[in-house]
């Protein structure tokens, strides 16, 4: 069993770059397979969620080299074999496989995604978009099958705004015939990435980062290079830290644009942020005020932002409010939180966090990505040595955390646990 120990309470300061951004990476590299040549991204994230997605790859024929955040796909020899099992139910953007193996091969197979249980995530509105193009979707012993003997163009109007099925539409309707029209679609920053990516392999697109985006189909795409924009979930964080913990950080490959909404709520908070061209400064900050915050669609103040800003919530003088419109099921980490002596509690869909605390150290246990992250920022401000276990979720998202907290003077390390069974209590915790 692998997990982090973190010596809190050590003065972070310096320089500390953010990654490319995941939740771009893991629709741009299935988006490859639409490609009749090479594809080359460069500047992936090192996280467990692009190497299992090149894995994935690999498995339907393609020849895929991955080093030094750069990835070169030869998609030319991929063909549409089923995915039922295996890598795809470790991640939840598999389900970007469908739109892409769709488009190209009109035809899929591929098991039900998997990834952080965040509460109900449906898929519903992925299907509704594919079937307008003229698939048949079944559900079969736990595998979307996906069939089609043409994809046509199709005006799709989204009952919620979803990134993930704005994608995968975008995906699939690329090499249809005719116009697509996907209104109130998602206006994520990534989303644009995959479009200018498609955009550079041959694709019609317009409007990508608005509501309606349009899509006139193409015969083919061919290969590109692409460079990812960098993470703003991962700079986010940084920049919380720097709030929570820092002696002046700069937080570095960000585009300030993107951070606007968690921006505002720092600075309403007392904190002095700092803005250049592609970094943002964060110096020591002495005293914190309240905040009520909601979590809103983008360009609102992000869903994955939530946790580790509710740590930052137990230093602030007074009684914060965090409610989250996005995920009912995305406040395991308060509890995790309280063991550390937080003053916190959940009401529904919202966390109530009094502050300022003392936090203190204890085992604690990652329940989801952002959580993890989140437990690791409560370390750095802990009194004492914090453990956190299933790390995994972790590594799924940030790349090279440890070498790159280190970078600033944290005390953390990775260490291999042996596994104990006597007087563990039921969830595995001594």
């Amino acid at each position: 069993m692998e997990v982090f120990k973190i010596r809190g309470q050590q003065p972070l300061k310096g320089t500390i770059k953010v990654s490319g951004a995941k939740n771009s990476a893991v629709a741009l590299i299935p988006a490859s397979i639409l490609a009749n040549s090479p594809v080359t991204i460069d500047g992936l994230p090192e996280i467990l969620d692009v190497w299992t997605l090149k894995e994935l790859l690999e498995e339907i024929g393609g020849t895929v080299s991955f080093e030094n955040g750069k990835m070169a796909i030869e998609p030319t020899e991929m063909q549409g074999m089923p995915l039922p099992n295996g890598n795809v139910k470790k991640l939840r953007a598999s389900y970007y496989l469908m739109g892409a193996m769709l488009g190209r091969f009109k035809k899929a197979v591929i098991g039900l995604p998997g990834g952080c249980f965040l509460g109900p995530r449906p898929i519903d509105q992925h299907i509704k978009g594919f079937e307008a193009l003229g698939a048949k979707v079944t559900n079969e012993h736990g595998a979307i099958y996906l069939r089609a003997d043409e994809l046509r163009g199709a005006k799709i109007y989204l009952d919620v705004v979803s990134v993930g099925a704005t994608i995968n539409i975008m995906l699939a309707a690329v090499l249809a015939k005719g116009q697509t029209i996907i209104e109130n679609a998602a206006k994520e920053p990534e989303i644009i990435d995959v479009a200018t990516l498609l955009s550079n392999m041959g694709a019609r697109i317009k409007g990508a980062g608005t509501n309606v985006i349009r899509i006139d189909g193409v015969e083919e795409l061919h290969g590109t290079n692409h460079t990812i924009i960098p993470d703003r979930i991962e700079a986010g964080t940084f920049m919380i830290m720097a709030a929570l913990a820092g002696d002046g950080i700069t937080v570095d490959n960000v585009i300030p644009f993107h951070m606007e909404a968690v921006t505002a709520k720092l600075r309403e908070m007392g904190v002095k942020v700092e803005e250049d061209e592609e970094s943002v400064f964060i110096p020591k900050t002495a005293n914190l005020s309240a905040v009520d915050v909601k979590t809103l669609v983008y360009p609102g103040f992000a869903t994955d932002l939530q946790q580790p800003f509710s740590v930052l919530m137990t230093q602030a003088t007074g009684s914060s409010v965090i409610t989250d419109t996005i995920y009912s099921a995305r406040f395991k980490h308060i509890d995790e939180l309280k063991r550390m002596n937080a003053s916190a509690r959940v009401e529904g869909r919202t966390a109530i966090i009094n502050g300022p605390v003392s936090l203190q150290s204890a085992s604690v246990r990652a329940s989801d990505l952002r959580a993890g992250a989140a437990l690791v920022l409560a370390g750095l401000i802990a009194e004492g040595e914090t453990e956190i276990h299933d790390i995994y979720h972790i590594e799924r998202g940030y790349s090279n955390i440890i070498e790159k907290l280190r970078g600033l003077g944290a005390d953390i390390r990775k260490e291999t646990l042996e596994v104990e069974t006597v007087g563990a209590t039921e969830d595995g915790r001594n």
